[in-house]
């Protein structure tokens, strides 16, 4: 399923935060979106699934806008992983990744079927959280959480997945672990993903391409070797850089001129 974004706007009542933003998703691929504070990384998701107006241009899933689509139809399709997951909710994590099937039931009747009940037994699989499903989400660990999260997500049978920030929170072994496991549904279920992500060189590793974004602008979108130089590192986020290529790929490090 691709997704397209044509000289697409979006933002707040009457303050435009993205601005004339063009690219493509396609199939089975992973962008990653990068850019310093305030560069609606965000603000680009959001208005992707409707929380917040189209101001100008459109976006168009297979061909169809977004416009066209229901909230709730939209769910169906793509799936949103937001930065703030909610720890405090009374439910065991097999009921929170129950909830993913919610875009397909009625307000009234969210009695799960067979289909229903399988879906959420392989999600749960998918991110290997089997041996926490019973556990309440007040027990669980910063990394766990976010992996019974994207269960969730992954229950609602997205073609598409959108995170914000998914691994702010983890240590560097959890982060890993996570990206791998999305690198693993792209091969597996043929999602395609847009990660918004403060790690550069965790996007350079795992998605196929990356999005630039300076003052709600698309910057620049290639692959993380064409893409991540210094020239544009200096554009987006004001600093100097050296680029390295490494056993798992192009590596970006900021270099301070001040010396300590």
């Amino acid at each position: 399923m691709e997704l397209l974004f044509n000289s697409f706007s979006t933002g707040y009542k009457k303050s435009k935060i993205i601005n004339n933003v063009s690219f493509k998703l396609n199939t089975k691929e992973w962008i990653g979106i990068i850019g310093a504070n305030g560069s609606g990384k965000s603000t680009l998701l959001k208005g992707t699934l409707k929380f917040i107006p189209t101001i100008a241009g459109d976006i168009t899933l297979d061909g169809k806008s977004i416009k066209d689509f229901s909230r709730n139809s939209l769910s169906t399709k793509i799936s949103y992983l937001p930065q703030q997951l909610n720890n405090n909710l009374n439910l065991s994590v097999e009921e929170l990744v129950s909830l993913g099937r919610s875009p397909y039931k009625k307000f009234w009747d969210f009695d799960l079927n067979n289909k229903d009940f399988k879906i959420v037994k392989k999600a749960i699989e998918i991110v290997e959280i089997e041996k926490l499903q019973n556990k309440f989400l007040n027990e669980l660990s910063g990394g766990q959480i976010q992996r019974a999260y994207l269960a969730m997500s992954i229950a609602q049978n997205p073609k598409i997945l959108l995170l914000d920030e998914p691994t702010t929170f983890l240590d560097i072994n959890y982060q890993i672990k996570f990206l791998e496991s999305l690198r693993q549904l792209i091969k597996n279920n043929g999602v395609s993903i847009i990660t918004v992500l403060h790690d550069i060189n965790l996007a350079a590793r795992f998605c196929d391409r990356i999005a630039i974004l300076k003052n709600g602008k698309l910057l620049d979108i290639n692959t993380p070797q064409k893409v991540l130089t210094e020239s544009n590192f200096k554009k987006a986020f004001d600093i100097d850089s050296h680029i390295l290529n490494t056993p798992v790929g192009v590596q970006l490090f900021p270099v301070s001129k001040k010396r300590y």
